[in-house]
């Protein structure tokens, strides 16, 4: 797998991920079986689609927990 938003995404068995970046918000990964958080560690994927934080600032890495809602952006 190539480095970058996808690294550390297992694909599920037909192989294709789809990525939606949201504006200001997560990134909703469909087709994902786990999703590597920045520590290396794995989590499982129980849904059909996840949102993952790309801003950091979550208190569930790697998922998203809605703390981008209340950031103040320049």
């Amino acid at each position: 797998m190539s480095a970058g938003p996808l690294e550390g995404v297992e694909p599920a068995a037909e192989g294709a991920v789809e990525v939606t970046v949201c504006p200001r918000g997560p990134m909703l990964l469909r087709g994902a079986t786990s999703v590597q958080d920045g520590e290396g560690r794995a989590h499982p994927v129980t849904r059909p689609v996840v949102a993952v934080c790309v801003c950091g600032k979550t208190q569930r890495e790697p998922w998203c927990d809605g703390t981008h809602k209340v950031l103040r952006t320049p």
